[in-house]
């Protein structure tokens, strides 16, 4: 009996993939760490910029953080290389000859493929969203800030029947202006704030500065004034300051609770968290989607040999990365729905897939 009920060939494959595909990240991260330096040479050279901001804060997080993102595309290179080579040397014929079938065949194909997957996800889920705060607030200081720093026309709801208004909002200062906070109960206005600004302080503690306050009770209204006021809202700067860079820097949970109160509040513009939300499970299943096309266009030995294969494969590999960026700017136009546009490139390898893996060999 083998150890964990996998032989010797399972093992040999399992071994194969991680390896290659470990090899590939390795080689291929390099080659982007070497253009990256190269393209930010000038920014890096400039005095306020340290050696250790760039090692630690930058390229530590850079580093995981690529390699993660076309994890896909790795998964693909590695299965087409090492089972091309396999098919070459004629070691897949002979394992059909011995009566192992390409279905058994394929079960250390799917191990791995589990393995990648885990790993991919809890490292999307959970680990590199926290490193990606350091990586992206070194982007925004030196390389190109991407921040949101200012908005105008905000209508949020704040909570069940409040509804606050920015005129506009500067995160410089942290003071918005042409301010206004409305209570409803059963549809009707029952109270009025305004204010000419508004200064955030700390979380949720805000002070309103020359204010008026209208309160409405059937046909009277009561009116006070004053210069500034304390008061608490539920809501602060970063809820409606969004950055399409903020989604890379939640947890999953973190993103799905962010995603929930930004739509119960009335605001839309989140269509690239949602987007990044769905992609995180849908990369789970692109790791199998992958791996069993990879796995039967090149098990069989052709004239073209290896490079034939690879080619094919990384042809393959980089039409699903457009795929996947093309279906998620329609998300983004409203066109498709986030969830549809994240799955829809699996939903489609996934014919592609059990066409290969019929016509594979036997």
């Amino acid at each position: 009996m083998s150890r964990y009920g996998l032989k010797q060939i399972d093992r040999y494959i399992i071994r194969q993939f991680i390896g290659t595909y470990l090899f590939a990240i390795a080689l291929i991260i390099s080659i982007s760490v070497v253009f990256d330096i190269n393209e930010k040479i000038d920014k890096f050279l400039k005095p306020e910029v340290t050696l250790k901001e760039i090692v630690f804060d930058y390229y530590m997080n850079f580093i995981p953080y690529f390699a993660n993102l076309f994890s896909p595309l790795f998964t693909f290179i590695a299965v087409i290389f090492f089972t091309s080579r396999l098919a070459d040397n004629s070691e897949i014929i002979a394992m059909l000859s011995n009566g192992v079938s390409f279905r058994r065949l394929m079960i250390p194909y799917w191990i791995s493929a589990t393995i990648i997957a885990v790993a991919t996800f809890i490292l999307t889920a959970f680990i590199i969203p926290p490193a990606n705060v350091s990586r992206i607030a070194f982007q925004n200081k030196y390389l190109r800030n991407r921040a949101v720093e200012y908005v105008r026309n905000l209508q949020l709801e704040v909570e069940p029947g409040v509804v606050a208004y920015f005129d506009r909002y500067d995160d410089k200062s942290r003071m918005g202006y042409n301010f206004s906070l409305e209570y409803f109960e059963d549809k009707k206005l029952i109270s009025r704030l305004t204010a000419g600004s508004i200064k955030y302080d700390t979380l949720y503690n805000w002070t309103v500065i020359d204010y008026m306050i209208r309160d409405f009770d059937g046909m009277y209204e009561h009116v006070s004034n004053g210069s500034r006021r304390d008061t608490t809202l539920t809501i602060v700067p970063s809820d409606f300051l969004i950055s399409t860079d903020d989604c890379e820097t939640m947890t999953t949970p973190e993103l799905s609770t962010y995603i929930s109160r930004q739509k119960k509040r009335g605001i839309g513009n989140i269509q690239t968290f949602e987007i990044e939300y769905h992609k995180r499970f849908a990369a789970i299943m692109a790791a199998f989607i992958l791996t069993s096309i990879g796995a039967s266009l090149s098990s069989r030995k052709v004239k073209g040999g290896m490079g034939f294969n690879i080619g094919v494969g990384i042809g393959l590999s980089f039409s699903y990365i457009l795929f996947t960026t093309i279906t998620s700017t329609f998300a983004i136009s409203g066109y498709v729905s986030p969830m549809v546009a994240a799955w829809i490139p699996n939903i489609l390898y996934t014919f592609i897939a059990v066409y290969l893996y019929r016509r594979a060999p036997n």
